[in-house]
């Protein structure tokens, strides 16, 4: 295939906005390769191979993790922005990084963290983010954080759209803070880039929970059929292959679906491209909506396809019992953090001190919020259980 010619709209690394802190250049990758792989060499990067979706970790080594999530994201994003003529590595880049955030045990998670910390200016997975790779993440002597570039900071915290009117809010006080001293535009769109992540993101969880749904028996391949854009897919899959593995029907469903979404992905963002008139970067960023987008279409078929999912998977039974264990854990430790700091780990429990309660809640939070699911299990087992003492 010949690559497309470069979008107009394209981001350029060679005019890139920097650094927050001036760092000399590579010699041997673009300023937006090297944030990839700043990224990749992270502590919570790697944390993320046993954080989950829907399912908690050892459930199942086929499952989905917070890290294959990722790393699918990722391979959507980097196709995608080749096919529009973009900046690949930035796409790829923020795509590795929309998670970093996220707590142990999912949604399940984030929601008990939100519970725990109301009082103390609440939780956001986004926010978390963006925390990691400004100032959690401590690799470096001369910052917190990752220093990546400008385009990519903006990318992890504006890839959904512009995050202005949510400044206010306890839990955006990081954002807000951050954005006196280094403006990040937070009431424009970002780039073309961040908003290809953002859509790709939509692809890979879409996609891969119908395949984890029916591995997980929550749900029968055949149910599908009478659902928006997976049942036509698949009942031409049994057309073209009627005695075929259901193993393979499942894959090449899901693969065919994935191609589905991709190509209207494409034929959108070119209609939109044309209709706006969009030749610059900043362009994109000045437009009252998404450049890169799902047709309406598209966006009716996934709403009812994730109106599937919502009743026979994600409140399944089966996954409310999980949901309900994980947020005992979680909580049950943050409030023996609060009463009991000297019981965090040393590096932990000294940055607890000489805080008040709100800022005792955000390292108990940032510790907890690191956690994998497995270590989260492990941890709540040793505070609470006498039996590790045999």
């Amino acid at each position: 295939m010949i690559p497309p010619p470069r979008a107009p709209y394209a981001e350029d690394s060679s005019l890139s906005l920097g650094r927050k802190v001036a760092e000399a250049e590579s010699r041997t990758r673009t300023p937006f390769a090297r944030d990839r792989d700043r990224i990749i060499h992270a502590t919570a990067f790697r944390r993320l191979k046993e954080k989950t979706q829907v399912f908690v970790a050892h459930e199942g080594d086929h499952f989905r993790t917070r890290l294959t999530h990722s790393l699918e994201v990722a391979q959507v994003a980097r196709s995608l922005a080749t096919a529009l003529g973009l900046e690949a590595d930035l796409a790829e880049t923020i795509a590795l990084a929309h998670d970093l955030g996220h707590p142990p045990f999912g949604h399940a998670g984030e929601d008990e963290l939100q519970i725990q910390m109301e009082p103390f200016g609440g939780f956001d997975h986004n926010v978390q983010t963006f925390r990691v790779v400004t100032k959690l993440e401590r690799r470096y002597p001369r910052w917190e954080g990752l220093n990546l570039t400008w385009e990519t900071l903006e990318g992890v915290i504006k890839h959904n759209g512009p995050v202005s009117e949510k400044l206010d809010r306890p839990s955006w006080n990081a954002i807000a803070e951050f954005d006196k001293d280094y403006d990040l535009g937070l009431s424009t769109w970002a780039s073309a880039e961040a908003q290809v992540a953002a859509l790709a993101d939509d692809i890979a969880y879409n996609n891969h929970d119908v395949d984890d749904g029916v591995q997980a028996g929550l749900f029968r391949l055949e149910e599908l059929l009478d659902v928006p854009l997976i049942g036509p897919i698949l009942a031409g899959v049994y057309k073209d292959f009627p005695d075929l593995d259901p193993v393979i029907i499942r894959l090449e469903a899901v693969r065919r679906m994935i191609g589905a979404m991709v190509d209207d992905v494409l034929a959108e963002t070119h209609r939109r491209a044309l209709a706006s008139k969009v030749s610059s970067a900043d362009d994109v960023r000045n437009l009252d909506h998404a450049l890169v987008a799902f047709s309406r279409e598209m966006v009716e078929d996934l709403s009812r396809l994730r109106e599937f999912l919502m009743n026979r998977m994600y409140r399944h039974w089966r996954v409310n019992r999980t949901r309900s264990q994980a947020r005992r854990i979680l909580a049950e430790m943050f409030q023996l953090f609060m009463a009991e700091p000297d019981v965090l780990p040393t590096e932990w429990f000294a940055r607890s001190q000489n805080r008040d309660q709100a800022g005792r809640a955000r390292v108990v939070c940032d510790y907890i919020a690191g956690m994998t699911d497995r270590f989260a299990i492990e941890e709540h087992r040793k505070l609470f259980h006498l039996d590790v003492w045999n």
